[in-house]
């Protein structure tokens, strides 16, 4: 199989889809390999060369003549536009908040298959977790920025200092964007609380961090409550491959402190906070309510180099599988991986965004078993 591998174009992004070691795997397992010129930041052309692999001129290089293309971002409107019937996408999509890739991948007539909804044997999406860890990690980062005075925050310190007060931490969801955040913040020595429907969760938090974490079962009275005191509110909650349920209201946003910080993680499935909108690293930050809203949809992108590492030790096996035995088989014999694939022939094969969207849902094994 010919994998290809284009430069990412969204605002920023500078992670990769393959690293020259991952293009050196592929092509040890018998497969070739076209790059764009520049893919990545720190990572040369000549790398990709010594890994075995085609270093062309542009985009459209590799997607006339690639049989999968390995990306990290959504393609935007120009990449929908390059993509051909049969062709295999593999990266993250995050269809369910956007009907307009979405009509643009059914009418590609493409196989997309989602990292984000690939799943695994302990019920977990091993795609996503490593780019929520980052983005975990960097929500707390990019929230104590926020709350400095010349960002347009209150101007508190996480940890505080002797005699006066730590700044109130709110993580909504315990999953792995929250625990990561909760760990950051906790280091910071600021006062964390997270808020979760499930028990079981919380208990593996509270006996993880024990009294550095205060842990709250979720109703609307509780976030309500813990909205308004808090400094910090990070969005973490995650629906697999559907769209964020709206935990803040507005009328919440409108009890916090001025000068308060909202980091919404979740604004790749929408946003849970009801007054979040997607942003750039360009433009990252805005303010509603005299709150401030940071909600950068490609937050890993700003570490690059961590990212895409991280992101490639998870992604190479399912690559290989795909390119090894062609995505019908592979998804046959992984029911893993089936559950990444999207889109197939024109027609929405994951429920949750067929329903978000309001599209007719075809099963994956109905398309496959037809293969």
């Amino acid at each position: 199989m010919l994998i290809g591998v284009p430069k990412e174009i969204k605002n920023h992004e500078y992670r990769v889809g393959l690293t020259p070691t991952s293009v050196r795997e592929a092509i040890h397992h018998g497969h070739a390999a076209v790059v764009e010129t520049g893919a990545a930041i720190g990572l040369l052309d000549e790398d990709y060369v010594a890994a075995g692999a085609d270093v062309v001129g542009s985009a459209a290089d590799v997607f006339a003549r690639a049989d999968m293309i390995v990306k990290v971002k959504e393609p935007q409107p120009a990449e929908i536009a390059m993509l051909r019937e049969g062709q295999v996408l593999f990266t993250y999509l995050h269809l369910a908040p956007d009907p307009d890739q979405t009509k643009g991948l059914i009418a590609s007539g493409a196989t997309a298959i989602a990292y984000e909804t690939v799943t695994d044997n302990f019920g977990g999406l091993p795609l996503l977790a490593p780019m929520s860890e980052v983005a975990g990690r960097m929500s707390i980062q990019a929230g104590a920025h926020c709350l400095e005075m010349y960002q347009g925050g209150r101007g508190a310190l996480l940890g505080g200092v002797a005699g006066v007060p730590a700044a109130d931490v709110l993580i909504l969801g315990g999953g792995v964007v929250g625990s990561n955040a909760a760990r950051i913040a906790i280091g910071c020595e600021a006062r964390v609380t997270v808020i979760d429907l499930n028990l079981r969760r919380l208990k593996e938090l509270d006996d993880q961090f024990s009294s550095s974490l205060n842990t709250i079962y979720s109703t609307v009275d509780a976030i309500e409550k813990h909205v308004m005191n808090s400094d910090l509110v990070i969005g973490a909650v995650l629906v697999p491959g559907a769209a964020a349920p709206r935990l803040v209201t507005e009328d919440m946003i409108k009890s916090m402190r001025g000068g308060a910080v909202i980091v919404d993680v979740a604004i790749d499935q929408g946003g849970c906070i009801e007054t979040a909108h997607a942003t750039t690293h360009d433009d990252p930050t805005y303010k509603v309510h005299d709150v401030v809203h940071y909600c950068v949809a490609n937050m890993p992108g700003a570490v690059a180099r961590t990212s895409t590492f991280a992101l490639n030790n998870a992604t190479l096996p399912f690559m290989l599988a795909l390119a090894d035995k062609g995505f019908a088989q592979a998804m046959k014999d992984d029911a893993h991986l089936k559950a990444g694939l999207n889109v197939y022939g024109g027609k929405v094969t994951y429920e949750a965004v067929a329903n978000d969207l309001n599209l007719d849902y075809h099963a994956a094994d109905d398309v496959l078993n037809k293969l």
